[in-house]
């Protein structure tokens, strides 16, 4: 048996419009960006909903919102992710880029704020 949640809407977006959309989202949700040293493709616009991060991203694609899903056991998670009728897409370091069934992509990773995950997670399995 194993537990997950959303955890995370994350707007991924294009290097050149980073630092606009962040400014952008920093004043419609009226929180202030936190960004990581280590890991500068991210900025959190913090938990506009008790619970759900929110949060932009570098990426090399094209703009597009994409979920996270956290879990206490990535592999089991997307096994049963599969089964409802999602796919693999790329493994990346511990965590699974997966699509549904209408192509959307979302995360699958391990567990991001604990302290939600223990209030808000579903068991499964």
């Amino acid at each position: 048996m194993h537990r997950s949640r959303l955890t995370a809407v994350l707007v991924d977006v294009p290097h050149e419009q980073y630092r606009k959309v962040i400014d952008f989202w920093s004043g419609a949700l009226g929180d202030r960006p936190e960004s990581d040293e280590e890991d500068p493709d991210y900025a959190s616009l913090g938990q506009p909903v008790p619970g759900l991060q929110f949060m932009v991203q570098q990426v090399d694609a094209d703009a597009r919102i994409h979920l996270d899903i956290e879990t206490d056991d990535v592999e089991a998670e997307v096994a049963r992710l599969e089964q409802l009728g999602a796919e693999r897409v790329e493994k990346i370091d511990t965590w699974w880029v997966m699509r549904d069934p209408a192509g959307v992509l979302f995360c699958v990773v391990r567990v991001q704020d604990p302290a939600s995950f223990e209030s808000g997670a579903r068991s499964f399995g």
